[in-house]
Parts: C-alpha cells; structure tokens; sequence
C-alpha cells in the first residue's frame, strides 16, 4: 500500500500496555502488541517470554512471511540454517522467506524476545498450537504436518 496525500492522516493507532492480549502456556507468554489485524496484515509483533528449558519449534521455514526476532532478556538459542548461535540481549536474527530457522531456550533462565512476522501475523498458529496442546489431543504425523501447512510452516 502506498500513500501519495502530501498532507498525512490521523491514522496512528495506540494500543495501551492493559489491551495487548497474552496467551500463556505453561512454558511460555506471548503477548500479541501488534497482530495483523490492527496493522492491515503489514506485519505481527509479539513479545515472546520463555521459561527455563522451555525448548521451542524444530527447524522449519515460511514460505510467504518473513521472521525477526529480537532478544531482550536471557540467552535463546537461533538456528540460522546452518548452526546453532547463542543470542543475548541486542542480539538480531533476520529470516527471509524461505530461510531454515529454529530458536529455544535451554539455559536455566528465563529468556525473551520480540518476533515480527511480515506481512501479516501469526496468532492463529500460536492460539491453535496451545489449544491442541492443552486439550492433551495427540496429532498424528499426518495431522502434523497438516496443520503446519495450513500455518505456513514447514518443518524440515
């Protein structure tokens, strides 16, 4: 989307710290400050906080979004396609569309991190992921696989 008016517009959007939505996990919170929804599908912002050992997805890859992730507190471990690195707070990871990448936290502390996806967002995949998990329902393979394809994830 372009914008050519020379003027601007009142279009800025304050979202108050109280009306950011959070989905807690028993491992992990993530907080959806900016989903695709309140940005017209521009991008998602989420801050992502981990619990010791909270682990985190295997290597996998999008195909239509492109993922950030910006570290805070803590060390996470990125996967950046070829190795393992450990990220601490002011550490960058940029993943292109395409681009193979994985992130944890192993250490015994508590990690976290700013994710932004563009375009778009990826709270569905995320409220999706945890119902399924904490309804104790165990996907097959098959069942897996599908779910990640309809969230753009491929695992590999």
């Amino acid at each position: 989307m372009s914008f050519s008016d020379s003027h601007g517009e009142l279009r800025a959007i304050y979202r108050p710290a109280a009306e950011v939505p959070t989905l807690q996990t028993p491992t992990a919170s993530m907080r959806f400050v900016a989903t695709g929804a309140l940005t017209g599908g521009e991008f998602g912002l989420f801050l992502r906080e981990m619990a010791p050992h909270a682990g985190g997805p295997e290597a996998h890859f999008h195909r239509t979004f492109s993922e950030s992730f910006y570290v805070l507190e803590g060390t996470v471990k990125f996967f950046n396609g070829e190795k393992w690195v450990d990220g601490t707070a002011g550490d960058f990871l940029y993943v292109p569309r395409g681009g193979i990448h994985a992130f944890r936290n192993d250490s015994d502390a508590t990690a976290s991190m700013v994710m932004i996806f563009a375009p778009g967002s990826r709270e569905q995949f995320f409220q999706e992921a945890a119902e399924i998990r904490a309804s104790g329902r165990e996907l097959t393979p098959q069942e897996w696989t599908d779910f990640y394809a309809r969230h753009d994830q491929y695992m590999v």
